[in-house]
Parts: C-alpha cells; sequence; structure tokens
C-alpha cells in the first residue's frame, strides 16, 4: 500500500516515516510541505534517520495526492479543505488526525466523503478510543447527580485547547447522556462563575514540559468519585494507530468513518 504523508517534515510527520517504514505491506510513496520550504527535494527517511527512501519532498499536494492509495493527514485544521477536495478528486483514501477542526472542516470532510473513504480521528491511539468507548458507558449508566469534568494536559507548544482528545471525551460522555455537548460544556471557568451547573460537562487545559498527552475523566458524586486515565508517553502510539487506520480504510467505499469502526467498536 503507497502512503503518502502532507507535512511530511513536521514532528508528526517524521514520526509516520519512520512508522511507515516499520508497517508490513505499506511503503512511503510521497510527502509534502509548504512551496518555499527549505526540505524541499530532501528525502525524508534521511530526516527520520532510517536512510533513503527514494522519495523526494515536493510542494505538489495534487500531484501526491494522485500517486498515492492512502494519504495521513497530522497537519492544520486551515490545510484540510484543500487536502479534503484533493482526496475526493482523486478518490483517495484519507486519515485525518488533525485536532482543532471546527463545523466547516467537519463540512468539507462530509463532501469530500461522498467521493472516497475518510478517516477522521481526533486521537488515533488504541487506548484512548477505549477510554472513550467507557466515558459512553458511565454517563449512560450514572445520572446527572455525578458532575463530569476532563482534565487533559500537553506539551507547551501545543496551540489549541481543549484538545481533540477532550472534546471526543466530552462528546461520548454527552452521546451517554443523550444531550448535546455544545449547549452543556463549560470552559475557563474564572472569577466569580457561580454554582456549577447541573448536568453540565467541564473542561480544563494544562500545558508544560513535553507531555505527549494526558487524560482524565472525572465523575464526582458526593462522597464518591470514578476517575478513568489514559497517558500517553511516546507519539508512536498516535502513529500506529494511523498506519492501523490506513490499513483499514484502503479499498473502502467512500463514507466518513471514525476510529470506533477503525477498532471494531462503532455503536
Amino acid at each position: 500500500m503507497r502512503i503518502g504523508i502532507v507535512g511530511i517534515a513536521g514532528r508528526m510527520g517524521q514520526t509516520l516515516v519512520r512508522e511507515v517504514a516499520q508497517t508490513k505491506g505499506c511503503v512511503l510513496a510521497g510527502g509534502t510541505e509548504l512551496p518555499g520550504s527549505p526540505v524541499l527535494g530532501r528525502d525524508p527517511g534521511e530526516m527520520a534517520g532510517i536512510g533513503p527512501t527514494g522519495v523526494k519532498i515536493i510542494d505538489d499536494a495534487a500531484q501526491m495526492f494522485g500517486n498515492v492509495d492512502v494519504v495521513l493527514d497530522f497537519t492544520v485544521p486551515a490545510a484540510l479543505p484543500r487536502h479534503a477536495a484533493l482526496a475526493a478528486q482523486g478518490k483517495t483514501a484519507y486519515v485525518v488526525g488533525t485536532t482543532g477542526l471546527e463545523p466547516q472542516h467537519f463540512e468539507a470532510l462530509d463532501k469530500a466523503a461522498h467521493h472516497c473513504a475518510i478517516v477522521q480521528g481526533y486521537n488515533m491511539s488504541l487506548g484512548v478510543n477505549l477510554l472513550a468507548g467507557l466515558t459512553r458507558q458511565l454517563a449512560a449508566s450514572l445520572g446527572d447527580d455525578w458532575d463530569i469534568e476532563i482534565v487533559e494536559m500537553h506539551h507547551r507548544m501545543k496551540v489549541d485547547a481543549p484538545s481533540g482528545t477532550a472534546i471526543l471525551l466530552g462528546e461520548m460522555a454527552a452521546l451517554g447522556r443523550g444531550i448535546p455537548l455544545d449547549k452543556n460544556a463549560e470552559r475557563g471557568r474564572d472569577g466569580i462563575t457561580g454554582a456549577r451547573r447541573k448536568g453540565a460537562i467541564g473542561f480544563a487545559a494544562l500545558r508544560g514540559g513535553n507531555v505527549a498527552g494526558e487524560h482524565t475523566v472525572i465523575f464526582a458524586a458526593d462522597n464518591e468519585r470514578i476517575e478513568l486515565s489514559h497517558k500517553a508517553t511516546d507519539r508512536g502510539i498516535f502513529t500506529r494507530g494511523a498506519l492501523r487506520a490506513a490499513q483499514w480504510v484502503h479499498g473502502k467505499p467512500p463514507g466518513l468513518y471514525r476510529m470506533a469502526d477503525v477498532l471494531g467498536m462503532a455503536g
């Protein structure tokens, strides 16, 4: 299976290069960076420390999308609409791990998914997706007298908050309770906020050091508390999940899929 990577010189891009090299049945077939990047023309394998791959980094995303089977994207939300359109144009399978997505980005994915198979995941880790499933189950089992708080911590360079994974966990908690997250989320408490709203789902974001990702879902009632936690210590867990998604989505009919589909946990 021919894999292409957009943003191949970034931290996640380089980690993906190494993961592709270790994944049976996969080969790196293309990689892009922005026009004017100093890495254009270089071999991404040499940059990633695995030796030459025979691939040269280019700035023509359309060319790459047309010459690979699956494209992996962990870049930025602003780039997603164009990448989704290119995937649709070439009927190229597309795996999206970009976080910080807003409604217009999901609209672009929905539109493209009429023509190609797409896997979108806030977090590609198996453990996180199991955590999401447990969060939904507990939220469905416990009444709204149990307060739900989601706490996440990431490295100092992360630019969006709360994290995509925290939002996923909030969505699963809301789904379990049968309520819309957007009308029940509480974020960024500061000053005199008043008492906590019954049934609200709270978020807190911490930033510091080189933390790959830590998430805790707290269910708190009078005199007792349940905490579900996941801690990532290496970005490799995300790239392994992305490659698993790529292998799963290759050859699938057009549609917008989630990691729950990839892992057989949908529903």
